[in-house]
């Protein structure tokens, strides 16, 4: 059978992959639109291998956080702090189109592999660099973690309860940001080097990524000078400051429910909901004269009448499943309701096992096949594609050293004695 070559969304680039922690999403999100990406890390293996483990192994070489953000790289180790190591990564620009890199301020110009160091070796180098605060200005080296940078964005103060302090998003986003911003960069500087022939430095500030998600937030306060308040889980009405329940416990989790009043498509959801609610014996006699155009109009909506009627739907929702108040109250009735998925329901999605949305990997090492998030966009003439599983420490070493760059089976043993690889 001929099979016909894969064709991938970017045209042939080489990345040389010094990201860490959630950074690594942006070496990811290249690889998987086909670059060869090739993720450098040290001969110990990098920090980034880090929990939860496959099987509770505690084994760096099972991180299932590393198999997420490095699956369709190639890896090799090389310590880029000893004068060898530094030697053979310039040998490595060399053959490579882009740098991406989340060390401090610094750290690379220290050690003679900086922006400007890289250009006298190959002078359309593109190299991004991935920071919390980015390379300049007052914090440009302060130390920082994601939920410091999540902090610093303005978008923790928005979440949580507003009788409690910030609660941040358990997965750390930030890095995320910074990983994704960072390859949107990458893609904007090379495309501008295909125009001109010219590379450039890439600035990504995690602090800077995280204040995007606020959004209408910013405006609030810039036109109007009204702070947004913690609202927790509610609709929250701006002109009156009124929180609408729109989360509900049920026997299995939480739904989610649009009972809103005011306009379109609100109103109707809303009197069906409490029609269904009166077909079982479980809506109150107020709640059946309630005016859902005018009375629960956010305009004029009390903050004790939005608490009664959030009170009255968990009553009802309480007695039942997700899939049953999805099944019946969304899909039949019409309500707009959602159950709230957890990882297991999201596994189970008919919609995403339609779309073919699930990736099985295999990893030889473990004797298993591991699901994968599929492709971040489907594409009718290039899909991406998944070629691989993250790569072991140092696994394709002999493959790019002595493979790509020509050194000698005595020269790849004195590096692996020396430590630098």
């Amino acid at each position: 059978m001929i099979h016909e070559p894969i064709k991938f969304v970017l045209p042939p680039m080489r990345i040389l992959d010094l990201l860490g922690t959630g950074c690594m999403l942006g070496g990811r999100l290249l690889a998987d639109a086909g670059a060869d990406v090739i993720k450098i890390e040290p001969p110990e293996g990098s920090p980034s291998r880090i929990w939860p483990f496959y099987h509770n192994s505690n084994d760096p070489q099972k991180s299932l956080f590393w198999y997420t953000y490095n699956a369709n790289k190639r890896g090799i180790s090389l310590d880029i702090r000893l004068p060898e190591g530094q030697e053979l990564f310039k040998r490595l620009v060399k053959t490579a189109d882009i740098v991406l890199e989340s060390f401090e301020p610094g750290y690379m110009d220290h050690y003679g592999l900086g922006y400007k160091d890289l250009c006298k070796i190959k002078s359309d180098i593109i190299m991004t660099s991935i920071t919390p605060f980015g390379q300049t200005g007052p914090k440009a080296n302060y130390a920082a973690s994601a939920l410091t940078t999540w902090a610093s964005g303005g978008y923790l103060n928005a979440c949580g309860d507003p009788d409690r302090p910030p609660v941040w998003i358990s997965m750390p986003q930030t890095f995320l940001f910074g990983g994704c911003e960072g390859a949107i960069g990458t893609l904007a500087a090379y495309y501008y080097r295909m125009e001109t022939g010219e590379g450039q430095f890439v600035d990504v500030s995690m602090q800077e990524s995280a204040v995007s998600p606020n959004m209408n937030v910013l405006q609030m306060w810039d036109v109007n000078h009204q702070e947004f308040k913690r609202v927790g889980s509610a609709s929250y009405v701006a002109g009156t400051g009124v929180r609408q329940p729109i989360y509900f416990k049920c026997l299995d989790g939480y739904v989610m429910i649009l009972a809103i009043g005011g306009n379109e498509p609100y109103v109707p959801s809303s009197q069906r909901m409490v029609q269904w609610m009166d077909e079982k014996g479980m809506a109150p006699e107020w709640l059946k004269k309630l005016d859902w155009w005018t009375d629960y109009n956010a305009s004029t909506l009390k903050q004790d009448l939005a608490d009664k009627v959030g009170q009255a739907i968990e009553a009802f929702t309480s007695k039942y499943t997700k899939d049953e108040l999805y099944r019946v109250g969304a899909i039949e009735k019409k309500i707009l309701l959602a159950p709230v998925s957890s990882t297991k329901d999201i596994t189970e999605d008919i919609q995403l096992k339609a779309r073919h949305f699930w990736i099985s990997l295999p990893h030889p090492e473990l004797g298993v096949d591991i699901e994968y998030c599929g492709p971040f966009i489907g594409l009718s003439e290039t899909p991406i594609t998944y070629r691989r599983r993250a790569p072991l420490i140092g696994e394709h070493n002999r493959e790019i050293y002595m493979g790509e760059l020509g050194i000698t089976e005595q020269d790849l043993k004195s590096l692996y004695e020396n430590k630098i690889i």
